[in-house]
């Protein structure tokens, strides 16, 4: 059994179907259920003796601890945290406590486990921890990609959080000796992910008939990562990952924020026309910018490639094309998320 925190949120549920998919190992799924957290994501595996489901917070070192000793898994996957930016400049305490504190709580009960282990079971047990490349900061427009080398110059509470979370797993590693992986991936997107992150927010509100917000100018560039490839490199570093290695993950997507939302527009354009003939690039509306906004991230992937020998499985047309296609065939998914909640979040941060 492996163990994954966060199971029930965009990447997280992501890959639990993609696991499960492929894989008859079953899975111990602990997770908080905040507002991203969504067991609907993960309805097609309701009965599946395969996934185990316990609602509960990584920082609960009690429960986990109890969780490691009945399950005793030989990997835990670490997806749980607090992940969005604009959230992390309003509410920066959640992400504190999530990213940092909770992180910690959940080393020193793998540590504990793990020390507990003997043989085979304690040789072969791998601590993966899922982290950002916000961590490295901004680039500008000429300078080379974020490589595993690149130095840590977060930029704001979230980034600033998941950066104290990867020293940490770091120094877990060469203090204690627990055996680590550390994932550093670009902008993710696909099937699952909350309408408050920038392509499904287009999406949603395109089909709304709502403006279509975009930060200043626009041309904040991102690197842009399909979610199920983001899996299989995961899959692919608990596999053969090298102990106490960081390993960027990234899908050679650079692309301006302006131009993710001109294709979102274009493939709903195709797909779902607007009844009255007109582009839905009509409904695009600049806001103001956020504070502190990173204008380039871009990720060099080339040590996942030349040691593990993976690579992204979709471009991004033919990831943005299943992502925009799922959205218009799952509007009841849509519906449920769309909270009370939700919708006032929407309008406080974009009004």
């Amino acid at each position: 059994m492996i163990f994954v925190t966060g199971g029930a949120g965009f990447i997280g549920a992501n890959f639990m179907l993609d696991w499960l998919a492929q894989s008859s190992e079953p899975v111990l799924n602990l997770d908080k259920l905040t507002y991203a957290g969504n067991l609907q994501n993960l309805a097609s595996l309701q009965g599946d003796a395969r996934h185990v489901f316990v609602r509960g917070d990584i920082g609960d070192a009690t429960l986990v601890a109890e969780l490691l000793a009945k399950h005793r898994p030989r990997a835990l996957v670490n997806f749980a945290a607090e992940s969005h930016v604009d959230r992390s400049i309003h509410a920066p305490e959640d992400f504190i406590q999530t990213n940092i504190v909770g992180t910690f709580r959940l080393l020193e009960s793998a540590r504990l486990y793990w020390a507990s282990l003997q043989g085979k079971d304690r040789d072969n047990f791998r601590f993966l921890h899922v982290s950002t490349d916000e961590v490295y900061g901004s680039l500008t427009p000429t300078a080379p990609a974020f490589t595993e080398l690149h130095r840590y110059e977060p930029n704001s509470p979230y980034s600033a959080s998941k950066a104290a979370s990867d020293h940490l797993v770091r120094s877990y590693h060469h203090t204690y000796g627990l055996p680590v992986l550390t994932t550093n991936c670009s902008n993710n997107y696909g099937p699952y992910h909350f309408p408050e992150k920038l392509i499904p927010l287009m999406i949603v509100n395109a089909l709304a008939g709502k403006p279509l917000p975009v930060y200043g100018d626009g041309q904040q560039v991102r690197d842009w990562l399909f979610v199920k490839d983001h899996c299989s490199a995961i899959r692919c570093v608990l596999q053969s990952g090298r102990l106490g290695e960081v390993y960027n993950v990234g899908g050679n997507s650079e692309k301006a924020n302006l131009d993710v939302v001109h294709t979102v527009c274009t493939l709903l354009d195709e797909l779902r026309p607007r009844s009255d003939g007109q582009s839905y690039r009509t409904q695009i509306s600049f806001v103001k910018d956020r504070p502190g906004h990173d204008r380039r991230y871009a990720i060099d992937a080339r040590k996942l490639s030349q040691e593990l020998g993976w690579s992204p499985a979709q471009t991004f047309e033919s990831g943005m094309r299943q992502t925009v296609r799922w959205y218009l065939d799952n509007p009841e998914w849509v519906q449920q998320v769309q909270s009370g909640a939700y919708r006032d979040w929407v309008q406080k941060q974009y009004a």
